[in-house]
């Protein structure tokens, strides 16, 4: 493996976003694709076959369990991790990043804990920045949707979920996921920005020192495993 290059203020800046499930995060990198954000949008590649309407190099890059194999011993991956108990992989290449971040271009990845975390390893320029509901009531609401699952699912997703709101400390930046537009924008400032929209110790103004979202988040703020989407 490569280390990671030394920062410059031409280079663009290395975004990674995460967070626990049902937080939002693939909404939000909806809404910024919509507003045509000024960010590059990292594609995974994946060794699972394409599904209709899906096309190469958009959505995924689709690749054979030989040449992810390649890539994987090359050290072209910059985080990769099996998906349903090895039905495939999936993972982000580092070429096509390391090429957009030199011309000066923000790179965008939307990923989970583990993604976070192995990105943290392979480039610790990278800018963390977990997204966070307005409450656990929220996230409540949003796991256990329309209420017709065992309750035994519904326990183990709010398991996971207060475990996944417990690795907040690790990422430099939290950002409270209110509306989607707003949150949105200040992914753009931060990825524009020498030091990102945050308070002298790194935490946005809309968090509390602990982590929490300041005055919002209940009980559920202790905690969760990842689980990939990919």
């Amino acid at each position: 493996m490569t280390s990671a290059p030394p920062s410059s203020s031409s280079r663009g800046r290395l975004l990674v976003l995460a967070g626990p499930s049902g937080v939002g995060k693939s909404t939000v990198v909806a809404e910024l694709r919509r507003m045509d954000a000024p960010l590059w949008f990292s594609v995974s590649a994946t060794t699972r076959a394409a599904r209709p309407g899906e096309v190469d190099g958009r959505e995924y890059h689709f690749v054979s369990d030989e040449e992810f194999d390649r890539m994987v011993a090359a050290g072209e991956m910059l985080e990769w991790a099996s998906i349903h108990r090895g039905l495939h992989r999936s993972g982000t290449p580092a070429g096509p990043v390391e090429e957009h971040l030199a011309a000066g271009e923000p790179v965008l990845l939307e990923l989970d804990l583990a993604g976070a975390r192995a990105v943290r390893e392979r480039r610790p320029d990278a800018l963390l920045v977990f997204l966070q509901p307005p409450s656990w009531e929220e996230l409540v609401s949003r796991l256990t949707g329309r209420g017709t699952e065992p309750p035994e699912v519904v326990e183990r997703r709010l398991a996971t979920a207060r475990v996944e709101l417990a690795a907040r400390r690790e990422f430099d930046v939290a950002l409270v996921n209110h509306d989607v537009r707003e949150t949105a924008r200040a992914l753009v400032d931060l990825a524009h920005s020498t030091d990102g929209p945050t308070s002298p110790d790194g935490v946005r103004d809309d968090v509390d020192r602990d982590g929490a979202p300041a005055g919002a988040v209940g009980p559920g703020v202790v905690g969760a495993p990842e689980s990939r989407s990919h």
